[in-house]
């Protein structure tokens, strides 16, 4: 093996979002690969995506994967939905390593695991207006039936932090009183914010609908995708930096917020100016 490959292994894998849902697929990341080093990039300044054009969406992500790339990271995860549906086909053909995005692994898994083959989608307008999971899902199971349903509020209610609030409850319960309605017995939690609401979702929608979380199969994925290419970390290169986080707006929101929700004390969000 070469030096510079066996270096490969060591260097650090990038992970973007709009903003501070992707923490949630950071989140798994730390737990199922925990040998891995992580650089992660919530774009903070121009949160939300979900409701930006396909063109700004491709914009965004490429600057934020030029950005990430400077950093010397070996795979590149699309912590985000919107810029899954949106940017990932478009910017594959242009990348020298690996990357993958959220929507492919949830897809699959929901249309194995249906008995009924009525699967429900939540995110934002930008991801359930693309169809990406319908595609997705059909590549799998042509015969499933795919509802969508966006819920927009719930990025602004999971960051303001109101996780158990009455008024997230209420404005949850008004989204999803379209799925109880509709007999699906799999609900993808389309957006990276939404796994923060499981436990109200589980309550919502009773033990007989099967939520799946895209961030924790992206995380199984990604595990794949660096086996598949021999650049799993094992284990070397200490002294370097475990996680490093940067934003493009209010570090210290940023901050706080990570640190209630990840596994591990982050003590600083380095600030950036992406379009420069």
């Amino acid at each position: 093996m070469s030096e510079s490959f066996e270096n490969q292994k060591y260097a650090p894998i990038g992970v973007f979002d709009s903003g501070v849902g992707g923490l949630t697929v950071a989140r798994e990341i730390m737990r199922q690969l925990p040998q891995e080093r992580i650089i992660y990039f919530g774009d903070t300044a121009r949160v939300p995506y979900g409701s930006k054009s396909r063109e700004t969406i491709v914009r965004y992500s490429r600057q934020i994967i030029h950005f990430l790339e400077s950093k010397g990271v070996k795979a590149i995860v699309v912590a985000c939905n919107t810029a899954s549906a949106f940017a990932l086909e478009k910017i594959r053909p242009e990348m020298k390593m690996p990357i993958i995005g959220v929507v492919k692994p949830g897809a699959k898994v929901a249309a194995e695991i249906t008995q009924n083959g009525r699967i429900g989608v939540i995110g934002t307008e930008g991801t359930v207006g693309s169809h990406i999971y319908t595609e997705m899902i059909h590549m799998h199971n042509p015969e499933a039936t795919v509802l969508g349903k966006a819920c927009p509020l719930f990025v602004p209610l999971v960051e303001e932090g109101w996780l158990k609030d009455p008024i997230t409850v209420q404005v949850a319960k008004r989204y999803l009183v379209y799925f109880q309605e509709s007999d699906i017995d799999t609900l993808i939690l389309g957006c990276t914010h939404y796994p923060l609401l499981r436990a109200m979702i589980r309550e919502i929608m009773g033990e007989r609908v099967n939520l799946v979380n895209p961030a924790y199969e992206t995380a199984q994925g990604l595990k794949r995708l660096l086996e598949q290419h021999e650049i799993a970390n094992d284990g070397g290169m200490l002294g370097e930096p475990m996680y490093q986080f940067y934003v493009s707006d209010a570090a210290e929101k940023f901050k706080n917020f990570a640190n209630s929700i990840l596994p591990c004390e982050i003590e600083e969000a380095q600030l950036i100016h992406i379009e420069e």
